[in-house]
């Protein structure tokens, strides 16, 4: 029987967007159904113990650089990792994933990533209207999820996707959970594939 995977992400992570390309193509070779959940990590973070970047002790911030670093080499990813707009505020971007659910969640899934690359390679800044309308534009989806993403519907799905991250627990992104079982972070993602195998 196929797996369902919710994937608990943020544009403004770049572990998340070291992870998607190789996490959607793993779905893809299982078979197994994505649900994609972006969700408010400023909201997970208060309650979790978690600490927005420019917050961080000093060595936790030059151990992720480290991290990066070595990330981006290994995956011979184009990552800038000192973009210009970052940290983002990402809730507009995460509206608009959410807002393309009608769509389909292929179609949902390129949208992140397009946010994703906004952030991380084009040095875009996604917390613009201006930037999500392009990206919309770019990706040759509807006009109308720009205003479909400022409804109260999409506000309270967003809400309620982030409430649910915090009842199961969820503290970082991403964060893939599979039969209730958590896995942090894209360097777990080969456990999520042996979790996927199992069938």
């Amino acid at each position: 029987m196929a797996k369902t995977i919710d994937y608990y992400l943020s544009a403004s992570s770049p572990w998340t967007y070291l992870g998607h390309p190789r996490f959607v193509a793993m779905a893809a070779k299982h078979g197994a159904r994505i649900n994609p959940r972006p969700v408010d990590f400023g909201r997970i973070f208060a309650v979790s113990g978690g600490l927005p970047l420019p917050q961080r002790p000093p060595q936790r911030r030059a151990y992720r650089d480290w991290e990066l670093k070595r990330w981006k080499s290994y995956l011979n990813d184009p990552i800038n990792l000192e973009p210009k707009f970052f940290p983002v505020a990402a809730a507009g971007a995460a509206r608009l994933v959410i807002a393309a659910e009608p769509l389909g969640v292929d179609v949902q899934l390129r949208l992140a990533y397009a946010a994703m690359r906004a952030v991380f390679v084009e040095d875009l800044d996604i917390a613009a209207a201006q930037t999500l309308a392009a990206l919309v534009a770019r990706e040759h989806l509807p006009a109308t999820l720009i205003e479909q993403a400022q409804t109260d519907a999409v506000r309270a799905k967003y809400d309620a996707y982030t409430q649910e991250a915090i009842e199961r627990q969820v503290f970082g992104a991403p964060t893939y959970v599979i039969d209730a079982e958590p896995f942090w972070g894209q360097d777990r993602l080969d456990f999520v594939e042996r979790a996927l195998a199992r069938g």
